[in-house]
């Protein structure tokens, strides 16, 4: 459930610099923000902390300035990416590569470790209204194709950004209904979308695929979708892709691997994540080697101990060993954690 961060009027705006990180300077990173007070000072900004990620809704009446410089980088190294999603007005955003203009329905991925300044206007209702998300950037890098040194954008009209604005809002709004690894899962999930439209950008701004690429990846996808069928063969690849088993193989080229040990690879991967995450009373070993494609189980163990170096058995028993032990350092760490912060 949202709380409030700051709020900032006639009152109390020349304190603003020590008041927008909230009580404990929690939120946000070091650097110069600002208010215009040539209009009459209204600043709200909500906050609501899900986990690692903190989603903030700010809206105001008056113009905002925020300064990031080489300094507060020095004193202040906190990685940091703020998703910024603006609902009403415009966030004029700029460093040393130029200016971006970001408005209603569009979106703004900025970092912490380089300067930047951003400006944050009313628009013609007479209000700016912005729904961000800050997060650590090594959670975020994952979801990203490729690694965004200062900024990225993205235009209005993009299908991936109105869904992760509205997941987002769902988990800021959220009663408290929603359990924190659901409300956790939702933020991811943006993340994803956001990582996938960026990455969509990328392909669209650089060169288009050729027509090797895009078999290639009608391949991989027919493959992927019928790796639990033990029956997989190029034979039945070729037919389903329409493709000559020569073809094929010169495809498949571009992996680095044959067709068999492609298959075999991520079908052990498969097997190992599902033994990794299951209960031994719930899913048997032969269930697992069955369901990811293998026609024995002593053809399942003989591969797997041959890429893993230990049989499928002593890998469960071992992962089960290492999630209880997590689990217990966690219960620690949570009942210890109220005293060593205060």
């Amino acid at each position: 459930m949202p709380e409030t961060l700051f709020a900032l009027d006639e009152s109390n705006y020349r304190n603003c610099q020590t008041l927008y990180r909230g009580d404990r300077k929690r939120e946000y990173y070091d650097g110069e923000f600002w208010v215009d007070d040539a209009l009459p000072v209204e600043v709200h900004a909500r906050k609501c902390e899900i986990g690692p990620f903190t989603i903030i809704e700010t809206s105001a009446a008056t113009r905002q300035f925020f300064r990031r410089t080489q300094r507060h980088i020095r004193e202040d190294a906190t990685d940091l990416s703020v998703l910024w999603f603006v609902r009403k007005g415009q966030l004029i955003y700029a460093n040393q590569s130029g200016q971006t203009t970001i408005g209603p329905g569009e979106f703004l991925l900025s970092r912490s470790m380089s300067p930047f300044f951003i400006e944050l206007q009313p628009g013609g209702e007479g209000l700016h209204e912005i729904l961000h998300v800050t997060l650590p950037t090594h959670l975020l890098r994952p979801h990203l194709a490729a690694e965004v040194t200062n900024s990225a954008s993205l235009a209005s009209g993009c299908r991936e950004v109105a869904i992760a604005h509205r997941l987002l809002a769902d988990a800021f709004e959220d009663d408290d209904g929603l359990s924190q690894d659901s409300a956790i899962l939702l933020v991811e999930t943006a993340c994803r979308l956001i990582g996938n439209a960026l990455g969509q950008c990328d392909l669209q701004s650089g060169s288009r695929r050729t027509l090797g690429e895009q078999r290639l990846v009608d391949v991989l996808r027919f493959i992927e979708v019928h790796l639990s069928d033990p029956s997989l063969c190029m034979a039945m690849v070729s037919k389903g892709c329409e493709v000559s088993p020569r073809y094929l193989s010169l495809l498949l080229q571009g992996t680095g691997k044959t067709f068999s040990e492609l298959v075999w690879s991520r079908r052990l991967e498969m097997a190992r994540d599902w033994l990794a995450r299951s209960d031994p009373h719930d899913v048997a070993i032969s269930e697992i080697a069955y369901g990811v494609g293998f026609k024995s189980t002593a053809h399942f163990s003989r591969k797997f101990k041959q890429v893993f170096g230990i049989n499928p058995s002593d890998f469960r028993e071992n992962a089960m060993s290492e999630s209880d032990e997590a689990e217990t350092c966690l219960a620690d760490y949570q009942n210890r954690a109220p005293a060593t912060l205060q």
